[in-house]
């Protein structure tokens, strides 16, 4: 007996010391078989379009950028017309906007007068967004944006169709179009993200947003971050998570896209519609901004 115990022990001693040097291995595996390979495309398409080859290898390779199916499943099935905008317009809502009129009144002064745009039309825009700054949206925009961009591969739009309930289903042709459409979008607008995080010199990674890659108290997607956001507070760099660069960068928007003082009210519902493609959206900007004046 102590015999066969004796080999039994060694056995048992054999088959721990086999586990644990398996477990590196399976971890390696693991991360790998996490990452899948789903950005290498990707990776590839931005270092021909110029991007640094080892740096982008580097920022692909970080834990938290990953490809994220759950949540740009929503893309397809999000519908605008279904939003409650009438909440923006209730009582609570106004006596916020008020106050928040009141707390920055000389950034508002300083932007209506420099760009010519209301301040309550700026304080409707901020509201609706993101409740004056208080709902920023929880998502990495660039997973948004890098699994978006990556769905130029068949397997890669299988598995955000497989994430999307049957009951919440688009037709297949109706989300195959959506998708080749929106890949393009989400390429462009990850190509922004970088250019914009790296002249600001942030993480991209550590930028949260909205389910469609929208980031800030402005909700900017980030092209017009690149291009139309500005520094309010003159402190030298451009963060819309602060109050004055996202109060300034909305007013350079919707003067750049041709708002000036006293346009006519079916002008400014032109301009507004730039900032999001909704008439349910524009018509609650404008019935807030009018509460705020009235």
């Amino acid at each position: 007996m102590n015999t066969k115990m004796h080999l039994y022990s060694q056995k048992l001693i054999i088959c721990l010391i086999c586990f644990l040097f398996l477990i590196p291995t399976v971890s390696v595996s693991a991360q790998e078989v996490r990452k899948g390979g789903e950005f290498d495309d990707l990776i590839q398409r931005l270092v021909q379009d110029g991007f640094d080859p080892e740096k982008t290898k580097e920022l692909f390779s970080r834990e938290s950028v990953f490809f994220n199916p759950e949540g740009v499943s929503l893309f397809f099935v999000h519908s605008e017309s279904s939003l409650n905008y009438d909440q923006f317009s209730s009582k609570k809502s106004i006596q916020n906007a008020q106050k928040y009129l009141e707390t920055h009144k000389e950034t508002l002064d300083r932007a209506e007068k420099e760009y010519g745009v209301d301040k309550t039309v700026i304080t409707a825009i901020l509201l609706v967004e993101t409740r004056l700054g208080t709902y920023l949206g929880k998502r990495t925009v660039i997973n948004t944006l890098s699994t978006m961009a990556a769905l130029t591969d068949e397997t890669l739009r299988q598995r955000i169709w497989d994430v999307i309930p049957d009951k919440r289903k688009p037709k297949k042709e109706t989300f195959l179009k959506k998708v080749n459409r929106r890949s393009k979008w989400g390429y462009e607008e990850l190509k922004a993200l970088i250019r914009y995080t790296a002249r600001e010199g942030v993480a991209p990674e550590n930028i949260k947003g909205s389910y469609a890659g929208a980031m800030g108290i402005s909700q900017f997607m980030p092209s017009n971050a690149l291009t139309l956001a500005k520094d309010g507070d003159n402190d030298g760099k451009i963060d819309l998570f602060t109050h004055a660069d996202a109060i300034f960068s909305v007013a350079n928007y919707l003067k750049h896209h041709g708002w000036k003082p006293g346009i006519p009210r079916q002008e400014q519902h032109k301009v507004l519609f730039r900032y999001n493609h909704s008439n349910y959206y524009v018509d609650a900007l404008l019935k807030v901004s009018d509460k705020l004046k009235g």
